[in-house]
C-alpha cells in the first residue's frame, strides 16, 4: 500500500463543485469511480481545496493510498482511461504515508479571466467573465492585497467562526487587448474570497466604486456596499505548491 499525489485538471462547466456531494456530479467523485475501477478500496480521496460549482483547475491537487503493482506510470495511465474527458491527472507521484494534500500545503494559486466586449462570445464566456461597460486601468488595484490582512470583508471562512485572516503572497492584473488576467497566491483563501475580489475591482474600474473603498474594507473588515460575484467560469485553480516536496 502507498500514497499517491495527483495534480488534476478540469473543466469545471459541468460539475458542481470539485468536492463529493450528496447529490450532482463533482470532481472526487469522478476520481473515486476511476479508482475504484483500477482497484482502489477506499471510502475517500483528499482534496488539497474544495472549488466551487463551475470553477477550472489545471493544478488541483489530490491523494489517495492504494495497493498498486505496476509502475506509477502505468497508474497515470490507468486512471486517465477511466477519467471522463472534461477530468484528467495531469502527473502522479508517490510520497509519503502522511501527506496531506491541504495540510501540507504552502500556497494556493488562481488566475481569473475576464474581458470587456458589447456582444457576448459563446466561444470566450464558457471559460471567461464578460463585462461591459470596459474597466479602465486595474493594474494599480492589485497592490492592495500583498501581505498579512483580515480579509472578512471579501469572503466567509470554510468554517463557522474560523479565522478570517490569509497571507497573500503575491497580486497582479496584466492586459492584453480586450482581456484582463488576475492573479494572485495567497497561504489559503476565504470561500469565494477570489470572485469577490476580482468584481469589486471590476466595479471599480468601471467607476462604480472608488478603490479607498476597498481600502477601508481591508482596514476595517466591514463589507462594501456593492453585492456580487464575479461568475465561476473566468476563475481556475492554477497551482498548489508544497515546500516539503521535491
Amino acid at each position: 500500500m502507498a500514497r499517491y499525489q495527483i495534480i488534476v485538471a478540469y473543466d469545471g462547466t459541468c460539475f458542481v463543485g470539485s468536492q463529493r456531494q450528496g447529490r450532482g456530479r463533482t470532481v472526487q467523485g469522478e476520481l473515486e469511480r476511476a479508482l475504484r475501477r483500477i482497484g482502489w478500496k477506499g471510502k475517500s480521496i483528499l482534496l488539497a481545496g474544495r472549488t466551487d460549482s463551475g470553477t477550472h483547475a489545471s493544478g488541483q491537487a489530490a491523494a489517495f493510498d492504494l495497493d498498486w503493482g505496476h509502475s506509477p506510470e502505468d497508474l497515470l495511465q490507468a486512471l486517465n482511461a477511466n477519467l471522463p474527458p472534461d477530468l484528467a491527472v495531469r502527473s502522479l507521484r508517490a510520497v509519503s504515508d502522511d501527506f496531506h494534500p491541504r495540510f501540507d500545503a504552502s500556497s494556493r494559486r488562481y488566475r481569473y479571466r475576464l474581458f470587456a466586449q458589447p456582444i457576448r462570445d459563446p466561444l470566450r464566456e464558457r471559460y471567461a467573465w464578460r463585462v461591459w461597460p470596459p474597466v479602465a486601468d486595474l493594474t494599480p488595484l492589485a497592490d492592495l492585497w500583498p501581505g498579512r490582512h483580515d480579509f472578512a470583508a471579501f469572503g466567509a471562512p470554510p468554517r463557522a467562526g474560523g479565522s478570517t485572516v490569509r497571507t497573500v503572497y503575491s497580486a497582479s492584473w496584466r492586459q492584453n487587448d480586450d482581456e484582463w488576467l488576475f492573479e494572485i497566491e495567497a497561504d489559503a483563501f476565504l470561500y469565494r474570497m477570489v470572485r469577490r475580489l476580482v468584481y469589486l475591482q471590476a466595479a471599480v474600474g468601471q467607476g462604480r466604486l472608488s478603490a479607498e473603498s476597498l481600502r477601508r474594507a481591508l482596514e476595517t473588515g466591514e463589507r462594501v456596499p456593492l453585492a456580487g460575484l464575479a461568475p465561476a467560469c473566468g476563475l481556475t485553480l492554477v497551482e498548489v505548491r508544497y515546500d516539503n516536496l521535491a
